[in-house]
């Protein structure tokens, strides 16, 4: 039997997987500050975003068998240093792409047809000024037969392409570790399989009417910063559902503002849990708080599929 600490939860059908297996999971929260004292008690670890385990702590508990990521990016982890030690380093990243693709979808769709700013100003101004909001909103955009721009096209970015076929849009893909992939799905029982070839992401930003982020931590420096908004039609919209820090922020707001970008919508920012005020009050992005995997079947599917991985590494 092991002992797993849970420590930013899990969700209750991986809990249950992981004990009818005979392992005890604890799910109390242990702070960051105190893991170094207390995490030699387990024999694992399993986190989502808010728990890091670097080099430190894993020299602090030499008794740990497996780190486990209970989503997608290992960013919070220190993989390569963990393997040395000979502790095996799993993730979920099939579990949550749907739920992130579907919420890159919510964003394109609320800055296209203005719900982000309307939300805002119906209950302060939709008695008085009713007629004013409508024609303010009235210069939406269509996603039929426009192109996405899907820049990292691993499983995320392809379940995001699948959402775009059915609404009717054309598709570019790039990522430097792909050249050329085929999406194989099913809609409404027809099968369907279309070849993707990827292009440079200059040719991208240029060609999108939306471009949409599924990269990895891109270590402190924007992938999307000044000079590459430059390169993007002045009606695209930019949607960032990977990681904080991929997207320049002032110089996102500064195209925004000047009208060189139509908008934009973020799921993640670069301090979070703190973003800056400037961010939080621009009326030009649409924003939610790092939710892209936090679907009740997105959770579930989470749970599951680490526990099973857990469960073939620990017996």
């Amino acid at each position: 039997m092991a002992r797993i600490l849970a420590n930013d939860g899990l969700h209750p059908a991986g809990k249950k997987m992981l004990e009818d297996a005979g392992h005890e999971v604890v799910t109390d929260k242990i702070a960051q500050e105190d893991l170094t004292s207390q995490l030699n008690s387990f024999d694992s670890i399993i986190v989502r975003s808010a728990t890091t385990v670097r080099a430190d702590l894993i020299d602090a508990a030499p008794n740990l068998k497996v780190i486990a990521r209970a989503g997608v990016g290992l960013d919070n982890i220190d993989v390569t240093y963990a393997e040395s030690k000979g502790i095996r380093v799993i993730n979920t990243p099939a579990a949550s792409s749907r739920s992130v693709a579907e919420l890159v979808f919510a964003h394109i769709l609320t800055v296209s047809r203005f719900f982000h700013t309307n939300n805002r100003a119906m209950p302060v101004k939709g008695s008085t000024d009713f007629k004013a909001l409508k024609k303010k909103s009235s210069k939406g955009l269509e996603l039929m037969n426009r192109s996405v721009g899907i820049v990292g096209f691993g499983r995320i970015g392809q379940e995001v392409a699948k959402i775009a076929v059915g609404m009717g849009m054309n598709i570019y893909a790039a990522d430097p570790f792909v050249n050329e992939t085929t999406l194989d799905f099913t809609i409404s029982g027809h099968d369907i399989s279309i070849p993707i070839k990827t292009i440079e992401l200059e040719d991208l930003l240029a060609k999108s009417d939306f471009v949409t982020l599924h990269v990895p931590f891109s270590g402190g420096k924007p992938i999307i910063g000044e000079k590459e908004l430059a390169l993007m039609k002045p009606s695209a919209v930019l949607v960032n559902a990977s990681r904080g820090g991929v997207v320049g922020e002032a110089a996102l707001m500064q195209a925004i503002e000047s009208g060189k970008l139509f908008g934009a919508g973020l799921d993640v920012f670069e301090n979070e849990p703190n973003p800056s005020e400037d961010i939080l009050t621009f009326e030009g992005i649409s924003m939610t708080p790092h939710i892209g995997a936090s679907t009740n079947q997105a959770q579930e599917n989470i749970g599951t599929e680490i526990a099973r991985k857990m469960i073939a590494l620990l017996g």
